[in-house]
């Protein structure tokens, strides 16, 4: 069963920088995989707001990086390339990608995959990669959140807001976190937050200075920029630290630098997709080893919203910016 792979398949072709509607259905060649490589049938593939970025010609692509967007995905690995010895043909695994998720199948890095968790389905795997090494390689490795710390999550409603309030809750932090509605901010303690800041109604600042009893947070995860920045540094403890993998509000803004030198504050950010296999390697063994039983252990759950068939990839992006949702959005094939 696994060797019957067609020659072609369906994908999402974005057919020119622009709405969701250039988002169409396209029939391409099935990949063969790379030495190093595994080829994956796709279950389901995670939406992502690079995607959206992507979509509309507003994301610098990295060299070699497919035109076909989806940077996570789940399924079966159907066939290995030369060399790889640490999966068999019929193992369930979620991955990493550099692009080809919105396909019905893809080829990946085999270091790049990790077991689908145990006690979370085949189709729910495929919203946790992207979201899991964005949180782990920034929150944890960047900026270094210890037990016994205050953390501030920008926009917890999001699929890496739901993954950082998890993940900082397991691993010992007090949790803050702000959304958009009264019902995100529900969904957000449900998931862990000590403290859901309903931006719309309430300022953020304020807000935490007040649970913090004046001392601010140690660390805070943006997405948003712009005009949050000098806030985020006045929020700030001394010692404290930034980090950012957005800017949906801008990338310029005027901010006291003063406020960075007095309170020894670390200001950071990064980015996922253009970062060497090595170095993605490297994040995956980390969930593998320090967080993937955490799932098992019924600290982690997973936190998908809506599911949509490959071929609605437009409708899904239009959820996504319609900023409705509460956790991630699926392509299922």
């Amino acid at each position: 069963m696994l060797a019957n792979i067609p020659a072609m398949q369906t994908v999402i072709e974005i057919k020119r920088p622009g709405g969701p509607e250039v988002l169409v259905p396209a029939t391409r060649p099935v990949p063969e995989p790379k030495s190093g490589e595994v080829l994956i049938r796709i279950a389901a593939a995670g939406v992502n707001r690079a995607d959206c970025l992507q979509r509309m010609g507003r994301y610098p692509m990295p060299p070699g990086a497919p035109d076909i967007p989806g940077l996570e995905c789940s399924g079966t690995i159907v066939r290995l390339g030369e060399g790889v010895t640490q999966w068999r043909e019929g193992d369930q695994v979620c991955a990493l990608l550099i692009g080809d998720g919105y396909g019905e199948y893809a080829a990946a890095p085999a270091v790049q995959c990790l077991p689908v968790p145990d006690g979370v389905s085949l189709i729910d795997a495929g919203g946790l990669p992207e979201t899991f090494c964005t949180v782990w390689t920034n929150v944890f490795d960047r900026i270094h959140l210890a037990a016994g710390e205050v953390f501030l999550q920008q926009g917890g409603s999001s699929g890496i807001g739901m993954t950082a309030i998890q993940l900082a809750k397991a691993f010992g932090a007090t949790v803050l976190t702000t959304a958009g509605s009264d019902e995100k901010c529900q969904a957000c303690r449900e998931y862990g937050a000590d403290l859901a800041i309903n931006y719309r109604t309430q300022d953020f600042v304020q807000a935490a200075k007040e649970f913090t009893h004046g001392r601010g947070v140690d660390a805070i995860f943006d997405m948003v920029g712009g005009d949050y920045i000098p806030r985020e540094l006045d929020l700030l403890a001394p010692e404290g630290r930034l980090c950012f993998v957005a800017l949906m509000r801008g990338t310029r803004v005027e901010a006291d630098f003063g406020l960075i030198q007095r309170k020894h504050l670390t200001v950071t950010g990064s980015t996922l997709r253009p970062r060497s296999i090595e170095q993605k390697a490297a994040i995956i063994a980390a969930l593998r080893e320090k967080v993937w039983p955490l799932f098992k252990a019924g600290k982690l759950r997973p936190f998908t919203y809506k599911q949509f068939p490959l071929t609605q990839a437009a409708e899904a992006h239009r959820l996504m910016e319609s900023s409705q949702h509460i956790g991630k959005i699926l392509l299922v094939t």
